[in-house]
């Protein structure tokens, strides 16, 4: 089940998928995750065992879809990476998560803790930038990568 599901996500990210050509693929890669990394990621994708993220969560899609729109008009239109406290105002107005009470920081966690398709975009998604919304058991989600770390 996680293969498939990492390719369907990977096929689903667009802007995201392809701004981690290279580096998405290790990320999700179960074998030798913790491992050394053989230093095909420069960027450190897939390479890092922390990383330091807020995420929104809905149930339905409508309305992650209309938090991610908030962003895209703001922001990502323009090409430009969304300041972490603008992030947070999303959050705390959309997120069905406990989390978005606090921006939706759910600060530094290990590879292995998140679930499936979470942990995959998470460890994916470049620092400072903002992934596409996906979809996880939860809900409906989108990240924001803020940092990461061995």
């Amino acid at each position: 089940m996680g293969k498939d599901s990492k390719a369907k996500d990977a096929k689903g990210k667009g802007k995201a998928a392809a701004g981690s050509s290279g580096g998405g693929d290790d990320a999700g890669g179960g074998k030798g995750g913790k491992g050394k990394g053989g230093g095909k990621s420069a960027d450190g994708l897939g390479t890092c065992t922390y990383v330091k993220a807020r995420h929104v969560l809905c149930e339905k899609q409508g309305k992650i879809n209309e938090a991610y729109k908030k962003l895209q008009d703001g922001w990502l239109d323009n090409g430009d990476k969304v300041p972490p406290a603008e992030f947070a105002k999303i959050a705390q107005e959309y997120s069905e998560c406990p989390s978005g009470k606090k921006g939706g920081d759910l600060g530094w966690f290990p590879r292995g803790k998140m679930a499936g398709p979470f942990q995959d975009v998470a460890f994916s998604t470049p620092v400072g930038a903002t992934s596409a919304p996906f979809k996880s058991t939860h809900g409906y989600h989108f990240i924001l990568c803020e940092g990461r770390k061995n």
